[in-house]
């Protein structure tokens, strides 16, 4: 039997992931690391971090499962994106990287859009011009701190970085180049027109390459640093948000996932870019040669639901810890002595802001529609509803271009069912639940990682990782009930915008 060690370098922490060649997850590690919040935009992490995580999880993971390391074919990865690790020719981090959330760029974005448009920016790179991309973040170290940039070898996510310490070797994958938003998505080349718009050398950039790639070999120092067999083939993986693409089975045209977090996205794939009019979609290069992932992402999705637990829910926090069982159980109760359309209650679910659909920075939540009728379970009921309703702006906008029949829910807003039946009515699409909703990133990175060293024939290897347990179908009359409520969350933010915006000048 063979082995792959998947590792999901999150923001909080490495998850490191042992599955069996026949798709069963032996056992996984966990090691956190710290984030640094400063400057109110300006969110660093220390990229030793990521290699100490790796190499401890690597290590626990092999003596927990008690597998021998030789079994090991290969290592792959799932990282998060949108980053920039600047580091010196022999390998070593010149700065802490400046991670996705970190908006510090807002110049040099502004400096880009003086150069090239937003539509032709968008057209080349598939996303925005924006200061959260890694390629603006290495603009502000230019203009900002000129030593580092001029030692400055290459420019690295974290996975990138991770495969250059076990291997040697400076290699990125299409989606985390993609999310430097330098990169051609039709051509897949580093774009000389977005470059030359920003000012930076092309010879920052590491080499290109598609997921599957192998980048090198686990060289001895690195093998003893992790519990590893020098020579074990090391595979460069994807972005987390494409490796989540394969790990839901999303690997051809049509196959659509949803996943429910802090933040939440919806994604398909195609065969070509999706160019959305008004730019409020995104298109990442999937892991799956000759495709791309349309994708949109709201900010506070999970997050939302949260925040109503911390501040309205406490009654239902106290009663958990009495009871041993998740306050959500009982938010849930309430949730359901609630009628579709929450009573006329609608919550705009924008308490950081949004990405898709609105990419409107200064927008905020709100309660609208209250009256003295009003219940808690009505307020409950709406913030589910708010978020389900701007992610199925994303999905309407996915539908014009590729034909979608079911989405399947990840996540952890996936593990309740009354959120699931909100999706399936909202989207008035049937819903699918598999047994693992929180792990789609390392089955994703898994699946790259085998189909690279040719242990797996091709991706529909991801069919024996996941199993389908549950489906949630639309009420029979989902698109009546819901659509007048559409309506009025479109109506509300569309009233509310301007205020937002006037009130964040404040």
């Amino acid at each position: 039997m063979k082995y792959i060690i998947a590792h999901d370098l999150g923001t909080t922490g490495n998850k490191s992931t042992l599955f069996a060649e026949d798709g069963r997850m032996l056992g996984s590690e966990v090691y956190s690391y710290e984030t640094h919040y400063f400057n109110e935009t300006w969110v660093e992490q220390d990229a030793e971090d990521w290699w100490r995580a790796v190499c401890k999880t690597s290590k626990n993971l092999i003596e927990k499962t008690k597998i021998n390391p030789s079994d090991v074919a290969v290592i792959s990865f799932s990282g998060q994106m949108m980053g920039c690790l600047c580091v010196d020719k022999e390998g070593n981090p010149l700065r802490p990287s400046m991670i996705w959330a970190d908006t510090r760029s807002l110049k040099q974005a502004e400096a880009v859009e003086k150069n090239i448009s937003m539509w032709d920016y968008y057209k080349i790179a598939g996303h925005r011009n924006s200061a959260s991309y890694g390629m603006q973040k290495l603009m502000w170290v230019r203009d900002n701190e000129p030593d580092i940039y001029k030692k400055t070898y290459k420019t690295l996510n974290a996975k990138d970085f991770v495969v250059l310490r076990l291997t040697g070797n400076y290699y990125t994958d299409y989606s985390d180049a993609n999310s430097n938003t330098c990169l051609d998505i039709n051509k897949l080349e580093w774009s000389d027109e977005i470059l030359k718009a920003a000012g930076i050398e092309k010879d920052k950039m590491p080499d290109v390459m598609p997921s599957t790639f192998v980048a090198g070999n686990v060289t001895e120092q690195a093998a003893k640093a992790c519990g590893l067999v020098p020579g074990t083939p090391v595979v460069i993986g994807a972005g987390d948000g494409v490796t989540a693409n394969v790990g839901a089975g999303s690997i051809s045209p049509g196959k659509t996932f949803c996943c429910m977090g802090t933040s939440a996205w919806i994604a398909t794939t195609s065969e070509k870019p999706v160019y959305d009019e008004k730019m409020r979609t995104v298109t990442w290069v999937h892991a799956v040669p000759g495709y791309y992932a349309l994708n949109g992402t709201m900010q506070y999705a999970g997050g939302s639901y949260n925040w109503l637990k911390n501040t309205i829910c406490t009654d239902e926090i106290a009663k958990a810890e009495v009871d041993g069982k998740s306050p959500y159980d009982y938010m849930n109760e309430l949730i359901e002595k609630s009628p579709p359309g929450a009573n006329g209650v609608i919550f705009l679910p924008y308490l950081l802001g949004e990405r898709a659909p609105r990419w409107d920075p200064y927008a905020k939540g709100a309660f609208i529609g209250i009256t003295p009728e009003t219940t808690r379970g009505d307020m409950l009921r709406s913030v589910l509803e708010g978020a389900t309703m701007n992610l199925d702006i994303i999905l309407k906008i996915m539908q014009t271009r590729v034909t979608i029949n079911e989405i399947v829910a990840l996540g952890g807003g996936a593990k309740g069912s009354v959120w699931r039946q909100i999706m399936a009515d909202i989207y008035n699409t049937k819903i699918t639940v598999p047994n693992l909703l929180e792990e789609a990133g390392s089955m994703g990175a898994a699946v790259i990682g085998g189909v690279g060293v040719g242990l797996f024939k091709d991706f529909s290897a991801i069919e024996s990782f996941m199993e389908i347990k549950s489906e949630h179908l639309p009420m029979e009359n989902a698109e009546k009930v819901y659509e007048p409520v559409k309506k009025n969350f479109e109506r509300c933010y569309a009233a509310l915008k301007e205020t937002f915006a006037d009130m964040s000048k404040r």
